[in-house]
């Protein structure tokens, strides 16, 4: 159950401090961000982003994107993006209506487990865990009383 508890905290923590926490889904922020990391992200204004910073955007069909900033465009109201695994500047620039946040922080590899949490069978396993130890921890005791008679 600790393990559980654990294993959520870093997913569900943040949402009180005003951060959104996603789930990087691609390599193309390797090696800084791999793939299977949790990204922590703050809602921030369009114009105070800078080259450098790494933001969480609306790719469009759903998709959220994480990549680096290039250039702020202030006057044309977007960002040139890329991914640090990428060879190639992203091709078509990034709207600052598109803008979700700029990422604080991230945990390389927590995703999957997270993701795993948030499926159906990931929350069975879960239960299944869970049941399993206090099972354990009932017959410990139960052993443990038979043998001090």
């Amino acid at each position: 159950m600790i393990l559980v508890v654990v294993a959520a905290a870093p997913a569900a923590v943040p949402r009180a401090f005003g951060l959104q926490v996603y789930e990087v889904i691609s390599g193309s922020m390797a090696p800084e961000i791999p793939t299977g990391s949790l990204v922590y992200v703050r809602k921030a204004k369009a114009e105070q982003i800078q080259a450098e910073d790494v933001i969480a955007y609306d790719g469009g069909g759903g998709a959220l994107i994480t990549h680096r900033v290039v250039e702020n465009r202030t006057l044309m109201g977007e960002f040139v993006t890329k991914g640090d695994a990428n060879e190639k500047e992203d091709p078509n620039p990034v709207s600052y209506d598109q803008l979700r946040g700029q990422v604080v922080y991230s945990i390389p590899y927590l995703g999957w487990i997270a993701g795993l949490l948030s499926e159906t069978t990931g929350k069975l396993a879960a239960a299944g865990m869970i049941a399993a130890a206090v099972l354990l921890h009932v017959a410990a005791g139960i052993m443990f009383r038979k043998t001090e008679s």
